[in-house]
């Protein structure tokens, strides 16, 4: 959209350059010409910023497929030892110690390699921006503070490069969503392999996703907050309403109803068929998204969470999950502990809160770029109180369940998507790297650009 408003604004300008110069019909047909050319040169130019990777998506799985001998991380079960796993058609079909192999089926042979689901990072705007320097390369918003109807996986680039940077560092699903300040627009959770976006979705739209830190602004005095408190909660309100308005209108209206694009998509919040994903870390605002989804009868996912375990009574009622923005933060406040984010995900276990533990997303640094380390993410928290077990189940099983996917992913179950990666480590650990992964029974390449650089400058340096 940003490419076309430029291209606009150039050819506006010159249509101004041939009224105040007073060029010829003539004169300035050659001249039009030639713009047109330097436009498209100018496009292709534009384009060059953006460098699509190299990795082909994997193809159908044609055949069954076993892997032999591996320590299994079932997730939803015990870990299992010197285990096999046998898929086909991109499901799970088989696993145990002792499983009958189909005929024609490829075994792959994993003694001391460790097979987990693929791991998932729970929200991110994985796909939506490459280089945060180039405006034409950046699709995480819209212009204005309200975007219900804006759609985060239109604008997702199945060639983006960081994807295949994610997901050889384990990441094969995430759920993408835009940004901006207040209703930021729809999220989608996404596959990390496809030619194109239809074939990378999973499940959309995943929720609508709200900055409520902007509900309680930080920065004014307290007469100042309660009066936007108070004016955004109002025009909130008057969205959802027209929404229902318009949900029932629909419903007794004859063939000729007229679509109102920016309702429809709404219809599944307020019909509970998708949740409310409010931004928010402060207790205040914790609380404030609780009583409001509940007042409105909304589902509710909280992302952020930073204060999320003085509220554990609060959600625990409402039954509302939380999504930790990452492990990787500095304290919010002066007087608070070091590692108070550090300790974050063990403290909700503790309290009995259901969570999941998100990557960098949009409150880490690096953001998407750094999406790879989400197993480092919940390393932290296994160094700071929660079990390797929990950690690694924050990453997978628990984020499907927040996302309403765990029949398909999260675990190594049967019937369950064949989306998994084999390892030749512990994930947790930084030296351990992904060997294979599959999703849906496809075979992905693991290629990324990092690690042809890394090729690149090996052999560089080692000539010399």
């Amino acid at each position: 959209m940003r490419r076309s408003n430029q291209m606009l604004d150039v050819k506006n300008h010159h249509n101004s350059l041939q009224v105040n110069l007073g060029w010829s019909s003539n004169h300035w047909a050659s001249r039009s010409k030639r713009l047109g050319q330097a436009i498209i040169v100018f496009a292709l130019l534009i384009n060059n910023y953006v460098i699509a990777h190299d990795q082909i998506p994997g193809q159908p799985q044609t055949r069954p497929i076993a892997i032999r001998n591996a320590t299994i991380h079932r997730i939803d079960k015990p870990i299992l030892e010197n285990g096999t796993i046998v898929f086909d058609e991109g499901k799970i079909v088989a696993v145990g110690q002792k499983v009958k192999l189909p005929k024609n089926v490829l075994e792959i042979q994993a003694e001391g390699k460790h097979v987990y689901p693929g791991l998932i990072d729970s929200l991110t705007d994985l796909g939506l921006r490459e280089i945060l320097a180039v405006e034409e390369t950046d699709d995480r918003r819209e212009f204005g503070r309200e975007n219900p109807n804006a759609r985060s996986w239109i604008a997702v680039n199945p060639d983006s490069e960081l994807i295949p940077v994610a997901r050889a560092g384990g990441v094969l699903v995430a759920m993408t969503a835009p940004t901006g300040p207040f209703i930021r627009g729809q999220s989608a959770v996404i596959q990390l392999d496809g030619w194109t976006v239809q074939e990378m979705m999973l499940s959309g739209p995943a929720g609508l996703f709200v900055d409520w830190s902007s509900v309680h602004p930080r920065d004014s005095n307290d007469s100042k907050r309660r009066q936007e408190r108070e004016r955004r909660l109002g025009e909130l309100d008057e969205l959802l309403s027209e929404v229902r308005l318009y949900a029932k209108s629909r419903q007794q209206s004859s063939e000729d109803f007229v679509t109102n694009v920016r309702l429809e998509g709404l219809i599944p919040l307020v019909e509970r068929e998708m949740p409310l994903i409010a931004h928010a870390d402060l207790q205040s605002e914790i609380e404030s998204a609780v009583t409001y989804a509940v007042s409105q009868s909304l589902d509710l996912i909280i992302y952020g969470g930073y204060d999320a375990e003085r509220c554990s009574e609060l959600l625990k009622l409402h039954r509302v999950p939380v999504i930790v923005a990452s492990t990787y933060r500095l304290p919010l406040r002066r007087d608070d502990p070091y590692d108070h984010a550090y300790t974050l995900p063990s403290r909700l276990n503790l309290a009995g809160v259901t969570f999941s533990i998100g990557g960098p997303g949009l409150s880490g640094p690096g953001g998407s770029a750094s999406a790879r380390n989400l197993p480092y993410h919940a390393a932290v928290a296994s160094a700071y109180g929660l079990s390797e077990e929990q950690a690694v189940e924050a990453i997978t099983l628990s984020a499907a369940k927040i996302l309403n996917l765990e029949d398909r992913i999260g675990s190594i179950t049967p019937q369950k998507d064949a989306t998994l990666i084999i390892a030749d480590g512990n994930i947790l650990e930084t030296e351990t790297n992904v060997v294979d992964a599959y999703i849906q029974g496809r075979k992905v390449d693991l290629g990324s650009r990092h690690k042809m650089l890394n090729e690149k400058y090996l052999k560089k340096y080692s000539s010399r």
